[in-house]
């Protein structure tokens, strides 16, 4: 009979372990489940894809912009990480950073995922001279007559960045415990806050400063059992996972979020018009 007890509650041990191996992805496939029962707590309930290859934006603000009735191009020169922190651990000095060097990249792919936006290389202008440069060389060196086209230049610029990232700002949890056996959750609360100013080239006058910041979710399930079943019988057993919502899902969407202002306030300021058809 003891063996019988023993081996029904390592199964639902086990079978609990499993459930919690399918709270791996934040996109859920049992919406009843514990993890988003823990989201609810601090009102996060997004669910992002865990595709390889980025081919949609995260936010729909920026999917849903109108069209300009005369595209704006803009380029950017330096958005980067301006915070300068490093990734914490207990005890450990690490000298990686808390969060991407290359946060420009996320701003182009948003800009040109607006489809309001022309975006001019200005972040590599250097090797861009540098290869008209050699084809103006060989075209004279070979007699050619074509000439190139001329550079498209821009009549804004976008500068800001990764402005601050706060750690730890929210967390707690709720465990409980009947006769050795447990279960308890956890949860944290980053933060990560952009910065985006556009500049008018004409004047140098800073016509729009956009701030935008985007919570980032760590979750944290366990369980276990302890018991002695005789005064030399002791069983212990645990289980659980941890789920952190990617820093660059964060980054992305709160970069996409500050996009889809810059549009809407360039609007209102009367930088650019909608295009309202025929």
């Amino acid at each position: 009979m003891k063996q019988l007890l023993l081996l029904s509650l390592l199964a639902t041990l086990v079978s609990s372990c499993a459930s919690h191996r399918s709270y791996v992805s934040p996109c859920l496939s049992n919406p009843e489940g514990d993890y988003e029962y823990l989201v609810d707590i601090v009102q996060k309930a997004q669910c992002f894809s865990g595709d390889a290859i980025l081919e949609k934006p995260v936010t729909k603000a920026i999917q849903n912009l109108p069209l300009p009735a005369r595209t704006p191009v803009v380029a950017i020169y330096k958005f980067e990480d301006l915070t300068g922190q490093r990734k914490s651990r207990d005890g450990i000095a690490d000298f990686s950073s808390a969060v991407t060097q290359a946060p420009e990249a996320y701003l182009i792919r948003a800009l040109k995922a607006s489809d309001f936006f022309k975006v001019v290389e200005r972040k590599g202008l250097d090797h861009l001279t540098k290869e008209r440069q050699l084809i103006r060389n060989t075209r004279e060196k070979f007699d050619d007559k074509d000439k190139q086209l001329p550079l498209l230049y821009a009549g804004v610029i976008l500068e800001g960045g990764i402005i601050d990232y706060n750690t730890n700002l929210l967390s707690g949890g709720v465990g409980a415990r009947y006769l050795g056996i447990g279960n308890s959750k956890q949860y944290r609360e980053d933060k990560v806050v952009i910065s985006i100013r556009m500049v008018s080239v004409s004047t140098g006058e800073i016509l729009l400063d956009i701030l935008t910041s985007k919570a980032i979710l760590s979750v944290g399930l366990s369980s276990d059992y302890f018991r002695f079943h005789s005064d030399n019988d002791l069983i212990e057993f645990e289980t659980g996972n941890a789920m952190n919502e990617p820093k660059y899902i964060a980054i992305q969407a709160a970069i996409e979020t500050a996009v889809a202002e810059l549009v809407v306030r360039g609007q209102s300021k009367g930088y650019w018009k909608y295009y309202m058809g025929d």
